[in-house]
């Protein structure tokens, strides 16, 4: 058999490399979930940092204040202890459920989930970088609010750690809740209504001593998150805490939290393909 050059072959004849279709290009790596979240989570931020932190003083005084005013009323006791509890978490819900829900209604309304799903991004790292980011301010309000809460009613400071462990827990369960309700609303204008309401419930369900609601409104109760957390971070000031409960609700605020976070995704994917 003879090799005849490419050049010697008369014009019109392909060689067998250019006869045969091009290969598509090799895809890169898919984007893995942590360092996708990881880079969200910096990216939000760093963009919310200037904005947010005048809103997360206006909650902190705002929990302060409704400790203040409750102050005259309940003296001490299990009802001083949710009171303390339930003003510290209420920071959480106005950042993590009321704000959030803003931010993705506004983002929905304005194309810039276009931007998100342009990136190479799992849809689980926007949603949980969003609101670990969101819930990342409320540590320095949380903290203080407990503290002063603890100094107006003569509470103990031993167990202030178990904050560590309240706050992303019930930041998660409200972060999750809030994004769904911002993505979800079809106008921005619903989203804020709904994140209004939602942190007024969080206000009234989780501030006021469940001693003294109707059993209606017990049970109303019982399906906030942000309850869990609260009923856990309240049995840390008594003498003896009951450690076992206050797992028992961690653990409960944990699985709300996960399931939040997952119809959160779930309405990413729905808002940004439409």
């Amino acid at each position: 058999m003879s090799v005849v050059p490419a050049g010697a072959l008369p014009a019109g004849v392909l060689t067998a490399e250019e006869a045969a279709p091009p290969r598509p290009a090799a895809l890169g790596p898919r984007a893995r979930l942590w360092p996708s979240l990881a880079a969200v989570y910096r990216a939000q931020l760093s963009r919310a940092r200037v904005a947010r932190i005048p809103l997360l003083f206006v909650a902190t005084f705002q929990s302060v204040g409704i400790m203040i005013l409750m102050r005259g009323v309940v003296d001490g006791g299990g009802e001083a202890r949710a009171v303390v509890a339930g003003s510290s978490v209420l920071v959480v819900a106005f950042v993590a459920l009321n704000l959030l829900a803003q931010y993705f209604g506004q983002l929905r309304a304005s194309g810039g989930l276009d931007h998100y799903a342009t990136l190479p991004v799992p849809p689980a790292a926007v949603v949980l970088g969003a609101a670990g980011a969101y819930a990342s301010f409320t540590v320095p309000g949380t903290v203080v609010t407990a503290v002063v809460g603890c100094a107006l009613f003569g509470l103990p400071l031993a167990h202030l750690w178990v904050l560590a462990a309240v706050i992303p827990l019930a930041g998660a369960a409200l972060a999750g809740l809030g994004a769904a309700l911002g993505l979800l609303a079809p106008r921005p204008e619903l989203a804020t209504l709904l994140g209004q309401l939602g942190m007024s419930a969080a206000l009234l369900l989780g501030v006021l001593p469940p001693e003294r609601m109707p059993e209606a409104v017990r049970l109303a109760r019982d399906l906030l998150p942000s309850t869990y957390g609260v009923d856990a971070f309240a049995r840390t000031f008594a003498p003896h805490p009951d450690w076992a409960h206050v797992l028992g609700d961690l653990a409960v605020c944990g699985v709300v939290g996960v399931i939040s976070l997952a119809v959160a995704t779930w309405a990413y994917r729905r808002a940004a393909v439409r």
